[in-house]
This record gives C-alpha cells, structure tokens and sequence, in this order.
C-alpha cells in the first residue's frame, strides 16, 4: 500500500464500567451515567484501605464468555476478548481476509497481575499442586493480545505495548504503523486492564495519586475541578478495528472515521509525575498533527487524559494550549468511567471517533467549580458542535506520551 493511504476505523467494541458494549458506553457518556462505586470488598476492611472506592465493570467477563473459556484467561485478557469481538463482528467479521495480513496490537498497564498475585497466595498457602497449569500465560503481559491472536487466528503481527496509562492509545498507534508499513491489512488494536485488587490500590494510595472521597463516589472523579484529589482505579478494554482505506472500501465496511496521525515521545522527567511545563506531550501533539497533514486550527475538540490529579490535569491544559490553542472544546470521560489505566487511551479513542461522527462531545461530569488555572474550554455539558478533526491524548507512568489524530471519514 501507498503510505498515503488513510488508515480507517471499520468497527468499535468496548466493556467498561458504564457499558458492557460500545454503543451502551457511549450512550451511557451523553446520559452523563457514572461508575464509580463505593469499595465493599472484605479484603478493604481487611487491609484498612484509604481508598474505598472503584469503577468496576457493569458487565461481568462470566455473563459473556463461557465459564470453561473465561477460567482459563486472566480477566485482562477476558476484558480484551470480549471487545474485540465485539469489535470484529462490528467490522462485519471479516473472517475471509487471510490470516498473514491480519495483525493484534493491544496494550495493558498491569496485565495479569491478579492471577499472579492470587496464585502466589495459593503456593504460599496450599502448595504447588494448587497452582494452575495456566498461571504463566494468564499472568503474562502479552496474554490479552495472545488471546485475541489466537482467537482471531491473525498471523501478520501480534504486539503488547506496556506503557503505562498510555498503552491502549500505543496500541493504536503501533496497529497504525504496521498497516502505513504495509505489513498488514486490518488490525484488532486497543488496550485492556483488570487489575481492582489491593496491592495496586494500596500502592496507588501510597503515592496518594487516588481520591479518598469514599463518602461520595458518584462525584469522586472530577477532572479540571478545585477540587479534584486523585483518580478512581477502573477497568475494562476498548478496541478498534483499523484497517487500509482500500481494503476497507473493497469489502464494503462502513467507515467510522480515520485515524490520522500519530504521535509517541518521552518527557524523560520523573518516573511517574507529568513535566510540569508540558514539552514532551505537546511534541507527541505535534507529531499527531504532522503525521496527520493538520494544522492546529483544524482540531475541535481533545478527549483529555485528564484522571483528576491536582499536578496531571494542570500539566495537560498547559499541553493542549501550548500545541493547540484554547479553542477546542475538551472533554475527560474519566469523570464517568473511571481510570482504566491501560486501556483508557484506547476507550477514550473511541469515544473521540463518536463525538466527530455524531457531532457532539459528552460533557465532564462532577465539575463544581472549574479550576480558574485550567485555561481550556472545558464542556461540562454536552456540547454539539461540529467536529472534522480532533485528538485524544494519554499520558503513563515513565514519561510515556501518545497523541492520536481523528478525522471524519
């Protein structure tokens, strides 16, 4: 292929803490539904967790995947099948395109850290005879895109990007190159996470990077707000059918939009806090622009990372503003969702794709008072506007930066 060529997105699947579809999340945006819930489980009483709050699922993996499938897979790796297939039968499940030119690109941040945790437990308790025969390939980080892989037989390339907070929206970026490279057709790409469990939520609370409003989940995650004091820990998986324009148009596929451009860089700064002034994000914002054939003006809206850390949510309005300026309309979904760490980007990618496609972006819920120091325009209720361009933006622990460059088909 010509890499002129656009690189379009032919079909959509996502399980998250408000829609155990792609169509419910979405809807589920512009009603302004949150998941966020309070933390009952003995283990937080046990442990005396500060933090009792979560976004969990609103679709449980065991009301979807048989349970003789779901036992044998960690549940990032259940999340992950779950939204690719959704995601495939939603491209029209193109089973006839040959294996060779079918590639998996999914990110995670954690990966199968309750099977190793949970397994560790069993040896150090009841022995090794307790231990499951899949443990390795359940607690492997690359285990959501070997599932996948293997369920979807692709052949071409299979990639597990581990960035952090920005590896669903690597994902994407990856599946991008290798269809621009003409190493493959079409692409199952996103990210996954299912990682609520103690020991990643007392290490989050250590660092007090999650809010502690345990006596009000609805409005505990409130990016952009005065307010705001840390994120609220989700989970879930959104992946995206990518694929060549003429492959697309050839089959026939309907086309929700294209995927731009791309643009991945490193800030090179501290290991988990955000460059304060913004450089390397906005150069990732640059490169999505560049690569994308946009100038600035062209973009009207961002899908902010925004997790609703007092530090990170200020270090993005200054990141937005210095690559782009103060009139795109922003929104941060994570008011509703929840972090879902590594797959946020990807979630948030097709929520960015919807809003153009629908002309409207879903408002940030749970602003009381927008923090005067956030010099964006922030929607803090459904704002249609017409949309031809937009970024979404994510950002992870060790500096890493991606920025994704949506146009309307």
């Amino acid at each position: 292929m010509s890499r002129d060529e656009d690189v379009v997105v032919t079909g959509i699947g996502a399980t998250t803490p408000i829609g155990g579809t792609a169509p419910e999340m979405w809807q589920a945006m512009l009603d302004g539904t949150v998941g966020v819930k309070s933390l009952t489980a003995p283990w937080a009483e046990k442990f005396n967790l500060p933090v009792r709050l979560h976004a969990p699922l609103a679709v449980d993996p065991l009301e979807v995947l048989p349970r003789v499938e779901a036992r044998r897979l960690d549940r990032s790796q259940q999340v992950a099948l779950i939204a690719a297939r959704e995601a495939w039968a939603d491209a029209g499940s193109p089973d006839d395109i040959d294996p060779i030119r079918r590639g998996v690109v999914i990110g995670t941040g954690i990966g199968g850290a309750v099977t190793l945790l949970d397994q560790d437990d069993l040896l150090e308790n009841e022995g090794i005879r307790k231990v499951a025969v899949l443990t390795v390939p359940m607690l492997m980080p690359n285990g959501p895109a070997a599932a996948v892989g293997l369920w979807n037989k692709a052949r071409g390339a299979v990639h597990a990007p581990v960035s952090a907070c920005a590896a669903g929206a690597e994902g994407l970026a990856w599946a991008w190159k290798l269809i621009k490279e003409g190493e493959i057709d079409i692409a199952l790409a996103g990210g996954a996470e299912g990682c609520i469990h103690p020991l990643p939520i007392a290490g989050f609370a250590q660092m007090r990077a999650m809010s502690t409003r345990n006596d009000d989940p609805f409005t505990a995650s409130r990016p952009f707000d005065t307010g705001r004091d840390g994120f609220v820990i989700g989970e879930g998986a959104g992946i995206m059918v990518l694929e060549r324009r003429s492959h697309a148009e050839a089959r026939g596929a309907k086309i929700y939009g294209v995927l731009a451009g791309i643009g991945m860089t490193n800030d090179a700064f501290h290991v988990t806090a955000p460059e304060p002034t913004g450089e390397g994000s906005s150069r990732a914002i640059a490169k999505a622009l560049r690569t994308a054939g946009l100038t600035k003006a062209d973009i009207g809206h961002v899908n902010a990372h925004a997790t609703s850390t007092p530090v990170g949510d200020l270090a993005e309005s200054k990141t937005i503003i210095g690559a782009i300026g103060t009139h795109p309309v922003v929104t941060a979904t994570k008011s509703m969702t929840g972090h879902m760490l590594g797959a946020a980007g990807a979630v948030e990618a097709i929520a960015t794709v919807l809003a153009i496609q629908n002309g409207i972006v879903p408002g940030t819920r749970n602003i009381q008072n927008l923090d005067p120091a956030i010099e964006v325009d922030v929607a803090t209720a459904n704002r249609e506007v017409t949309l031809e361009a937009a970024i979404n933006d994510s950002f992870g622990f060790g500096g890493h930066n991606v920025a994704l460059a949506f146009t309307r088909n």
